[in-house]
């Protein structure tokens, strides 16, 4: 957990003192939440690797943090069985945690990793949420790149942030907007964004272009949006996100 310092800064020691010394903790975790990140805190000690350690224990650590909010916004972790051991040797939640950890050893970019944790909480106070859909939210989410996820967050904020009116260009001269304007196409053909790529048609008029403001988050953009509390990216990466599609030169 103190490695995780690396990755989710001083944090991660007020985690580690919640998880390991809990009635010195000025904050309380449930028992069962906290006894599953333990278990991985330890299991995550003998990895080999410093940045893996770092990131799996900042990735202990965001889930924490979040559902210490919750858990003060009236959402208490879920009594459903989530955290009993049924026909398997492990729960439901021990095997979230896990994946959760896996997936935030397998990044390269930090700034996933806060997310990532966050979905661990978010699954653990939502009931609506069973093990395969929270399963398919992990797997949406590490298929998405950090510029990708702080889109989605762009457009899930649209109602109190606007998006811009200017269209993007389909081909755009900077390797940088092109490389921006493949992300949303890409968000798009997966299914997380409204509308879906236009395809021309042989001999058809030119289709109009893209505006950000037309995007809308598809049932499946709101799943990750939820899990991963993408309504908590930093304002100054949504607008970095932003700029990379290089609208002034639309």
């Amino acid at each position: 957990m103190e490695t995780g310092e690396l990755v989710a800064g001083s944090m991660s020691r007020a985690v580690a003192g919640l998880l390991f010394d809990p009635s010195s903790a000025v904050v309380q975790l449930d028992d069962r939440l906290s006894g599953v990140l333990r278990e991985a805190a330890i299991t995550a000690a003998d990895l080999p690797l410093t940045w893996e350690r770092a990131r799996a224990g900042a990735v202990l650590a965001f889930a924490a943090e979040l559902a210490v909010t919750r858990s003060h916004q009236g959402r208490g972790v879920r009594t459903d069985g989530f955290f009993s051991v049924r026909s398997m040797a492990r729960s439901a939640a021990e095997r979230l945690v896990e994946s959760a950890v896996r997936a935030a050893r397998d990044t390269t970019e930090d700034r996933q990793v806060r997310h990532l944790g966050y979905l661990v909480a978010e699954v653990v106070v939502s009931p609506d949420i069973d093990s395969a859909l929270a399963v398919r939210g992990l797997q949406l989410a590490e298929s998405c790149s950090w510029r990708q996820l702080a889109l989605l967050s762009a457009v899930g904020r649209r109602e109190r942030a606007p998006l811009p009116l200017a269209p993007l260009d389909d081909e755009p001269r900077s390797w940088r907007a092109w490389g921006a304007r493949q992300d949303l196409a890409d968000l798009q053909r997966a299914g997380l964004l409204d509308p879906s790529p236009a395809a021309p048609r042989s001999g058809s008029a030119a289709l109009p272009r893209l505006r950000p403001a037309d995007l809308r988050l598809t049932r499946r953009g709101v799943l990750v949006h939820r899990l991963l509390a993408l309504d908590f990216v930093r304002e100054d990466d949504v607008l970095s996100a932003l700029a990379d599609l290089d609208l002034a030169a639309s």
